[in-house]
C-alpha cells in the first residue's frame, strides 16, 4: 500500500476521532440545559439530538465545508506537503479537544480546527496560500480567512444579545401567568432541542468532512474540493457517538455551575443558539455551538438577575475561547514540522 492512500486513511480515521471529540464538546451543550431544568431524561433529549444532527447535513447543504475546505489553497503544493498540513491541523484540533475535555472546560472544535490550518498553513505554504478575506471585505462581502472569523467570534456576542432578548421577551409574555403553564414549555423544550440538534448538524458536524473533502483533493483522489455522502455520514455518525460516550463533565460545567438552570432558561437558549447557527449556516459562516449554547445562556442568566450568573466561572470559559486559537495555531505548525521531517524519511 502506497504512503499516500495510508495517510488518507490515517486522516479518515483521525476526523472520526476528531469529530468524536466534537460530540463530547458541542453535542453535549446541546442537550445540558434540558437536563438540568428536568424537562427530559438525558437518553430522551441525547437521542432528539441524534436524529436531527443527521438531517441537518443531510438537508441543508455544505456552504460551512466549503468555507473550511477553501480558505487555504493545496492545489499547487505537493502530496506530501498538502497531507502533512492537514494531519497537522486536524491533530492540533484533537490534541486541544482532549485537553479541553479533560479539564472539563467547553471550547471550540471549530476554533481549534481552524487554528490548526491557519498554523500548519503558515509554516507548509506560507500565508499567501492562505485567504484571508481582506479584499473581499472591502468590497463588502465576507470569505476566506474573515468568514471564519466573522462566524466564529461573532456568533457568541450575537448569541448573548439574542438570548437576553429572548429571556426578556418569554418574561413580558408570560408575567401573569402561573406555574400551570410549565407543561406548555415541556413541549417547547422538544422542539427547541430538535431544532438546536438539526443547526448543529447543518453547520458544526461539516468541519470534519470539510478535512476529509481536501485530503481527498490533496490524495489526488478528486479533482476540486467536494464531499462525498459517505463522509457526510461518516462525519455525522462520529459526533452523535461522541455524545453518547462522553460529555458529562461539560454538560456539568454549562448546565449545574453557571447558575441554577429552570426550564424557562433551557427553551431560550436553545431557540436562541439554534437562531444563531441557523443564521450563520445560511450565508456559509462556521460557528461553535460550545460558544453559542454558552453565550446565549450567559444573556439568558443575565436578563433574569445578573448576580445569579457566576461571572467567575464564566470568564474562565470565555478565556480558554480566545486562548484557543493561538495554541491550536502553535500546535499545527509544530505538528506541520514533525510529519514534513517524518514523511520525508519515510518516502
Amino acid at each position: 500500500m502506497e504512503l499516500t492512500t495510508v495517510l488518507l486513511l490515517l486522516t479518515i480515521a483521525s476526523v472520526f476521532v476528531f469529530d468524536f471529540t466534537n460530540g463530547f464538546h458541542d453535542a453535549a451543550d446541546m442537550v445540558a440545559t434540558a437536563i438540568a431544568s428536568r424537562a427530559m431524561t438525558s437518553a430522551t433529549a441525547i437521542v432528539i439530538v441524534t436524529v436531527f444532527t443527521f438531517l441537518g447535513p443531510l438537508t441543508v447543504g455544505l456552504a460551512v465545508a466549503d468555507t473550511i475546505g477553501t480558505f487555504v489553497d493545496i492545489t499547487d503544493t505537493t502530496v506530501m506537503h498538502g497531507q502533512a498540513l492537514i494531519i497537522a491541523a486536524l491533530f492540533a484540533a484533537i490534541t486541544y479537544n482532549l485537553i479541553t475535555w479533560k479539564l472539563g472546560l467547553p471550547s471550540s472544535s471549530s476554533n481549534s480546527l481552524a487554528g490548526g490550518l491557519v498554523g500548519a498553513g503558515l509554516f507548509v505554504v506560507g500565508a499567501s496560500h492562505i485567504n484571508w478575506g481582506v479584499y473581499a471585505l472591502q468590497e463588502g462581502h465576507l470569505e476566506g480567512m474573515m468568514k471564519v472569523v466573522a462566524g466564529l467570534f461573532a456568533s457568541p456576542f450575537l448569541g448573548f444579545v439574542i438570548g437576553f432578548l429572548i429571556m426578556k421577551l418569554i418574561f413580558f409574555i408570560f408575567k401573569r401567568f402561573t406555574v400551570k403553564i410549565r407543561p406548555l414549555f415541556v413541549v417547547f423544550q422538544y422542539f427547541s432541542v430538535a431544532w438546536l440538534g438539526f443547526s448543529h448538524g447543518a453547520n458544526d458536524a461539516q468541519k470534519g468532512m470539510a478535512i476529509i473533502g481536501m485530503m481527498l483533493l490533496a490524495s489526488g483522489e478528486t479533482q476540486h474540493f467536494f464531499i462525498p455522502l459517505w463522509v457526510v455520514i461518516l462525519c455525522t455518525s462520529a459526533i452523535t457517538l461522541g455524545t453518547m460516550f462522553g460529555g458529562w463533565s461539560i454538560i456539568k460545567t454549562l448546565g449545574f455551575e453557571l447558575y441554577r438552570i429552570r426550564l424557562i432558561h433551557s427553551v431560550a437558549n436553545q431557540i436562541g443558539a439554534a437562531l444563531v447557527n441557523t443564521l450563520a449556516t445560511s450565508i456559509g459562516a462556521p460557528t461553535s455551538t460550545t460558544q453559542v449554547v454558552t453565550a446565549t445562556l450567559l444573556g439568558n442568566g443575565a436578563a433574569e438577575k445578573p448576580s445569579h450568573v457566576a461571572w467567575g466561572r464564566a470568564g474562565q470559559i470565555i478565556l480558554g475561547w480566545f486562548v484557543n486559537v493561538p495554541v491550536s495555531m502553535m500546535f499545527g505548525a509544530l505538528y506541520s514540522y514533525l510529519l514534513i521531517n517524518l514523511l520525508g524519511v519515510l518516502s
